[in-house]
């Protein structure tokens, strides 16, 4: 039996309007979390455009949910079948939101305060990692990727960053003699831009990548590009890292490779 047969709609909105604002809007025994979101019917909205990349049956399958907020995708993917879905996110108002989701849909999905930057801890691997919305508030992105492909991610990677710049990609040469300057002026070159302050009135939002930096370092961290949906969004398999990549500076060069 589900919970939303357990609890009323009276008891459903009460204990949501308890857990203060939503970011996520979610239909919970017909209560609307964020009736009111800025961007709609969020995220439904926006995963109806990209939802047919993942596969349709999780059978079997783990799932990390990086960021996972109310748990909107984390419930998605248990409805896929998933066997195991870990939800992790480090605000606890958002992971009493995400229980309480759980309970009324019925769905089992777990969820932790933890930190990408702590994601070693869990001592597994998932065959979905899910890193939506995330990127764009972290000081150290890179260092995220590094660890997820590092310590979690068995197969899938799906990835959202909120971009700002240049929507066309570059594709770089190997090399550039150190004498060339004018490439980095090229508005495709994959760049960061860096929020010192504030960003849509939000201080944890620290970089926006272009286009070509949101796929440079996705490659950088060890994950190619299988589909493109969207402008943002990103499914990724994990592939072995290029050399130097890592969250440790590598402790060896390649033969031949001369110190730089």
């Amino acid at each position: 039996m589900s919970g939303s047969a357990v609890l009323s709609k009276d008891e459903i909105r009460q204990r949501v309007e308890a857990l203060g604002e939503w970011f996520h809007n979610l239909n919970l025994g017909g209560v609307q979390t964020a009736p009111n979101h800025f961007l709609w019917n969020y995220p439904a909205s926006k995963f109806k455009h990209f939802s047919h990349v993942i596969p349709q049956d999780l059978t079997g399958k783990t799932v990390l949910d990086i960021g996972c907020n109310a748990g909107f995708y984390s419930l998605e993917m248990k409805r896929r079948g998933a066997a195991r879905v870990l939800g992790v996110d480090s605000d606890d108002r958002y992971l009493a939101q995400a229980r309480l989701a759980a309970e009324v849909t019925g769905l089992e999905a777990e969820f932790r305060n933890l930190s990408v930057y702590d994601v070693a801890e869990l001592g597994e691997r998932f065959d979905l990692v899910i890193f939506m919305g995330v990127l764009y508030h972290l000081r150290h992105p890179l260092l995220a990727l590094d660890l997820i492909h590092e310590h979690v991610a068995k197969d899938l990677l799906l990835f959202q960053s909120m971009q700002r710049g240049a929507t066309e990609v570059m594709e770089p040469a190997e090399d550039y003699p150190f004498v060339e300057t004018a490439v980095f002026d090229d508005p495709k070159w994959p760049k960061l831009h860096f929020i010192e302050k504030r960003y849509s009135n939000d201080p944890s939002n620290w970089w926006a990548p272009n286009a070509a930096a949101a796929e440079a370092m996705l490659r950088s961290a060890g994950f190619t590009v299988i589909e493109h949906p969207e402008q943002e969004v990103y499914l990724c398999r994990r592939v072995e890292a290029p050399w130097g990549a890592g969250a440790a500076y590598p402790a060896a060069r390649p033969a031949g490779e001369p110190r730089a």
